[in-house]
């Protein structure tokens, strides 16, 4: 008998406890979404530079590139000296693969940049996908000589030497990015040894 009163108390309170949630509290708005923020900034001051930035980020993170794109524009047309959105505007039409427009705006970053080691790094990935070879390599060895143990331009311009045939100049690429980053130069070496295996 006890234990048939402690199961119905027992099963009342949880009953009491659930129709409380129910009834008597009023749930606590949702907080608003970053999109959400950044649209009512955007609406109270569609001139506010900033917001239309950070917008064109959270774009790019939910690889909404067009969408990026535009507001990256929007950016530009209201602060034409704000560099970097430059930069991410060439990035943007780069994952959209509009190569010509993408160079045109890591072009325009330099004025701002001339020393950004991977502004060059991805000018020289963008010439590369138009067949531009040469220019990229150049592109490559200028990031390089910017940021001498910058791996991922010595691992691109490893790659682009392979694809032209260099397999020393590769190799060469592969023994610099060794003594700094291991990972990059076994990277590198599956890359050289792909090649090899295939000839």
């Amino acid at each position: 008998m006890k234990k048939l009163l402690m199961i119905v108390a027992a099963s009342m309170i949880v009953a009491s406890c659930s129709s409380e949630k129910r009834e008597g509290t009023v749930p606590a708005t949702a907080e608003k979404t970053d999109f959400e923020t950044l649209t009512e900034r955007i609406t109270a001051d569609p001139r506010d530079a900033e917001a239309w930035y950070r917008l064109a980020d959270l774009y790019n993170r939910s690889g909404m590139y067009h969408k990026e794109v535009d507001a990256l524009t929007k950016v530009i047309a209201l602060r034409p000296d704000m560099g970097y959105a430059y930069m991410e505007l060439g990035a943007a039409y780069n994952r959209l693969g509009q190569y010509h427009d993408a160079i045109e705006n890591l072009q325009k970053a330099k004025k701002y940049f001339p020393g950004n080691p991977a502004l060059y790094n991805n000018l020289a990935v963008t010439s590369g996908k138009l067949g531009n070879v040469d220019e990229e390599i150049a592109l490559l060895k200028k990031a390089i000589s910017l940021r001498p143990r910058y791996a991922t331009a010595r691992y691109n311009l490893g790659v682009v030497y392979l694809k032209k045939g260099g397999r020393n100049e590769a190799l060469n690429q592969y023994e610099e990015i060794k003594k700094f980053d291991g990972g990059a130069a076994a990277s590198l070496k599956q890359e050289i040894d792909k090649i090899s295996k295939n000839r």
